[in-house]
């Protein structure tokens, strides 16, 4: 399994992953001072430098995420998610053919491994609430606020002078 490390306008995010994908992509408090990044995940580093430069909307990136096939399917239809949008655990379950399952997409939801390129902060509540985030909450709010203005063209927009 190979490490990198990415250092992201919200903090540190560590990286796992091999030949084969992407199997974790975590916020971190801390990162080791030296390190080097493995050629295996260096395209994962360049989209994710992409997307927060505001480039890049969609990853293409194989991902190998561990879990349940329950939590597979979540994930996978999590990454139907467009950029700029939301949806609630409920649109979710209704999606996967079950309107019941809303609580255990949100404890897969909850269970992703891989953040930001498999979008789980994009799932809101019924409510139209910011729910749990494993990367903390202000994180879930700057990612839907930055990709929000990044829909509408906002992000690179010029300052009005006053």
């Amino acid at each position: 399994m190979d490490i990198a490390y990415y250092l992201s306008p919200i903090g540190a995010i560590e990286i796992k992953g091999s030949d084969s994908g992407i199997n974790s992509v975590l916020f971190i408090e801390s990162h080791p001072e030296q390190y080097s990044n493995p050629s295996t995940l260096i395209d994962c580093l360049q989209q994710l430098d992409e997307y927060f430069s505001g480039k890049r909307k969609e990853f293409s990136l194989p991902l190998a995420p561990e879990g349940t096939l329950f939590q597979q399917q979540v994930w996978k239809e999590l990454q139907n998610i467009p950029i700029g949008e939301k949806r609630t655990y409920l649109d979710i379950a209704n999606k996967l053919g079950d309107k019941n399952l809303t609580r255990a997409v949100g404890a897969a939801n909850g269970k992703n491994p891989i953040a930001i390129i498999i979008p789980c902060h994009r799932v809101i509540g019924e409510n139209g609430k910011l729910t749990g985030y494993a990367g903390g909450l202000w994180r879930k709010e700057w990612l839907l606020d930055f990709e929000s203005k990044k829909e509408q063209g906002e992000l690179f927009a010029p300052r009005k002078s006053a």
